[in-house]
């Protein structure tokens, strides 16, 4: 399945990761994810691949649009990576590549870098044989940490042209892979009031804040532990003065679901109750900054995981199913209708954190594993 002549070495890959880890490529530094596409293109054109750049919006980094298979109409897989992270500018001088035993460390060293980089090992790698039967398209983009706000429509009008979707998010520090995500989205909700004097003028005051205390409460009711929906009123900020009563105030608020119907009642509830405040005079605007549908399997799915299962075993790798909280954009292609898995990386953990790892003896087997999938995808 692989070229015998070059086999996997780990410090080669380490030395083709230090480069994407060690440049601070958070989704608001478009210059970093820039550099990111350069270093991807170069390595896809050299094994001859097609690469092509999409710029979506000048405050965002470029989109990779990479394949085998050029002109194609139809392709037989889709493999997505994104090429941002969470982190600020200054990490990466902080906090360079690491490695410790088994373990490296570093800005994105399992969300995604080792992901994007193990990609293109595996098709690099893969027997010419199966390339030669199987139209594949890669898709990098810049901004899967905020939702990818940039990159979705383009995804799903790629994710529409293909049999099945695998992203190379990072594998489970146990080795599960991931067939259900919950779905995930973000309000800003803010309130008007009327300012007035506590002391001397408080009935003519319309306070924010008791408003928004209502809401709170409110959205504490909408809570339900038996479905999954759940939501978080996590950031508030409101007043001026003690003694003034006050006319502005604002909620950040978490909404995370398994079923997108009961998403889209929750959305619809908010709506209601801004048009119908708590307190007669006060305004009310509801902002759904960022959305994901949840992913949830269909029969089309199963087969697919169904074959992930059957190459695992051949390839003597023992792994779970896991239903994992977290979004990527898998969400969006798989509630799209279109089979999609996820966890197809490396094994890590610790996203998002100073904590993150990634585990080194679980590159080249996690690498072995899709050339298995997608030689079986061939045939």
């Amino acid at each position: 399945m692989t070229d015998l002549k070059t086999p996997f070495s780990l410090e080669t890959y380490l030395a083709e990761l230090a480069p994407l880890i060690n440049l601070d490529c958070g989704t608001r530094t478009p210059a970093g994810v820039a550099t990111v596409a350069d270093i991807m293109t170069e390595k896809y054109e050299a094994i001859g691949w097609q690469v092509v750049r999409h710029q979506f919006a000048a405050e965002c980094g470029p989109c990779l649009e990479i394949t085998n298979a050029p002109g194609a109409d139809r392709y037989d897989v889709m493999l997505i990576g994104h090429m941002d992270t969470v982190f600020p500018e200054g990490t990466a001088a902080r906090r360079p590549l690491k490695v410790e035993g088994n373990q490296a460390f570093g800005p994105g060293v399992s969300d995604m870098k080792s992901g994007l980089l193990s990609l293109w090992y595996a098709l690099k790698g893969l027997d010419p044989a199966v390339l030669a039967s199987l139209k594949v398209l890669v898709c990098c983009n810049c901004d899967e940490e905020i939702g990818s706000p940039w990159s979705k429509e383009w995804l799903l009008e790629k994710a529409a042209s293909s049999a099945c979707v695998l992203v190379a998010e990072a594998a489970r520090p146990n080795g599960d892979l991931i067939s259900a995500r919950k779905g995930n989205a973000k309000y800003r909700i803010r309130f008007h009031g009327k300012a007035s004097h506590a002391g001397s003028a408080l009935a003519e005051g319309i306070s924010a804040i008791t408003e928004l205390a209502h809401w709170v409460l409110a959205i504490n009711e909408q809570v339900n532990m038996e479905t999954g929906t759940t939501m978080n009123v996590g950031v508030v900020q409101g007043g001026t003065g003690v003694n003034v009563v006050p006319d502005f105030a604002e909620a950040i608020v978490d909404l995370r679901f398994w079923s997108n119907e009961e998403a889209a009642a929750v959305h619809d509830r908010l709506g209601f109750m801004a048009n119908n405040p708590f307190l007669a005079g006060c305004r009310v605007e509801v902002d759904r900054q960022t959305f994901k549908p949840a992913m949830r399997p269909n029969g089309d799915t199963e087969a697919l995981m169904a074959l992930v299962e059957s190459a695992a075993q051949e390839e003597g790798i023992a792994f779970n199913w896991l239903e994992a909280g977290g979004g990527s954009d898998a969400n969006f292609t798989a509630a799209a209708g279109v089979p999609s898995l996820d966890g197809f990386g490396p094994m890590g953990g610790g996203f998002h954190s100073e904590a993150e790892f990634l585990l080194l003896d679980s590159i080249e087997p996690r690498i072995r594993l899709l050339q298995r999938v997608l030689s079986r995808l061939a045939n």
